[in-house]
Order: C-alpha cells, then structure tokens, then sequence
C-alpha cells in the first residue's frame, strides 16, 4: 500500500533531486523511498549472506574481547627477547 507523504524542501535541493532522478531514471518518489529502505537497513550486517561459509562462521569470534595496553607491552617484550 503507498500513501501520499508531503515534503517540504528548498527549491533548489528539490531541482537537485529532480535532476539526480532523471539522470538516474528514478522519481524523486523512488529516491527518498530508496533512502528510507537503506535506513532500515541500518546496523544490520552487509552483505553476510555472500561470505563464503568459512569467514560468516568467523563473525564476532572476537566480539569482546580488548588487548590491554600492558598485555601488548608484554608480547612484545616476549617477542624481540626470544622469550
């Protein structure tokens, strides 16, 4: 079901959408349509669907977890010490 929604716009940000549309072959409809679907998008993982199976079972793996600045210290002195 479409309802009708009002806008209330500049004149010149309106000529500019008009234009984007019709070099874009999209009504100005279409584009603050688009714009509001890509917002309900928002903070939903990209494209997860297209990783390979690998990498998906990957996500989040290291959600959490924080490398103190003490504990770096460390590994490095471990590291370039041979320890």
């Amino acid at each position: 079901m479409q309802t009708k929604l009002t806008l209330r716009l500049d004149n010149s940000l309106i000529a500019k959408a008009k234009h984007y549309g019709q070099t874009h072959g999209k009504s100005v409809s279409q584009l603050v349509a688009d714009y509001f679907y890509f917002l309900g998008q928002a903070g939903q993982e990209p494209g997860t669907d297209e990783l390979p199976p690998l990498t998906r079972s990957l996500l989040g793996i290291a959600a959490g977890t924080q490398l103190r600045g003490e504990d770096y210290r460390e590994h490095r002195r471990r590291k370039h010490l041979g320890e």
